[in-house]
């Protein structure tokens, strides 16, 4: 029986991580803000506290999936607060856990730490040099010195970049357009050719425990989606198809998206979000073995 720590375990991801770590028998403890109902746990918040030297004593292995994420306010703004949590705590945690003889430290990052794929390619673990706004650059800073501590240290260190994730407890822009379609407001999307990289948060859980257990995952960064780049509007049917719905046989056309963007600016960063590239590959975290077991055409209600 592993005795196994995370972090970020009431999340989207952390909750499913959480329940496949338990069926496998391990002895949990989740770091928490306010009392889990089932596991130990130690209450804690990363923005105000100072993490305790003795936190990770007895402990084999450190799911570090904690962060602060994409936040509406000015980023100049809140600048330290991403500063405090995503890369101050995170390289503070993997210092106390070499210290304390943990075996294992997984860092849950984000393919934001490597910036945006150019257009036409699908981005890899190298290079690293553009970090995609604070939030990327934060998790970047955090990355380059935990892999620092795996050097002079014997715990095993892998990092995990999700690209975008779905599935049970889906949130953001996903569970907007699932919302929209069953409602029936969300227009039908433009064909643009354009890839947007995906993974269903099970996939996303094996991969995490796949670099945790595999040795040849010590020191390394992995990107990880279901190795099938899809475009706006084929997730847009997929939706359709999930709620039982007629694929419409029009669409919107994308010269009117370009024609809003250029009227309201404001809405040319949403718009890009919504029909622009973010492709990547997981050709690293395959080569390990890492096959995804479910695609859009699994797609379920229950997912949003």
């Amino acid at each position: 029986m592993s005795r196994i720590f995370i972090t970020g375990a009431t999340g989207f991801i952390g909750k499913q991580l959480v329940a496949k770590l338990a069926r496998q028998g391990d002895l949990l403890t989740v770091l928490s803000r306010s009392q889990h109902i089932i596991h130990k746990t130690v209450i804690f918040d990363l923005q105000r506290n100072d993490i305790p030297e003795d936190i990770l004593d007895g402990i084999d292995t450190v799911f570090h999936l904690a962060g602060f994420t994409h936040d509406m306010r000015d980023a100049s703004e809140i600048e330290d607060l991403y500063k405090k949590i995503n890369t101050h705590a995170t390289v503070k945690l993997a210092q106390l856990a070499s210290n304390a003889g943990v075996k294992k430290f997984i860092f849950v990052s984000s393919v934001k730490a490597g910036g945006i794929s150019s257009q036409g390619m699908c981005s890899k673990e190298e290079p690293q040099n553009n970090p995609d706004g604070i939030y990327g650059q934060t998790k970047r800073e955090a990355e380059i010195e935990i892999l620092r501590i795996s050097m002079t240290s014997d715990m095993h260190v892998s990092i995990v970049r999700p690209s975008l994730v779905y599935g049970l407890g889906s949130k953001g822009n996903l569970q907007l357009m699932f919302s929209g379609i069953k409602k029936g407001w969300f227009p039908p999307m433009p064909e643009t050719g354009n890839e947007r990289s995906m993974i269903h948060v099970d996939d996303l859980v094996r991969a995490i425990l796949l670099v945790a257990d595999d040795v040849r995952a010590n020191g390394e960064i992995f990107i990880a989606t279901d190795g099938v780049p899809h475009s706006t509007r084929k997730i847009y049917d997929a939706m359709c198809c999930s709620l039982g719905k007629a694929i419409p046989k029009w669409s919107v056309p994308k010269s009117l998206f370009d024609m809003a963007a250029l009227i309201n600016p404001r809405l040319a960063y949403k718009l890009n979000k919504l029909l622009g590239s973010e492709c990547y590959s997981s050709d690293k975290l395959e080569a390990l073995g890492f096959r995804a077991q479910k695609s859009l055409k699994d797609l379920n209600e229950k997912d949003f």
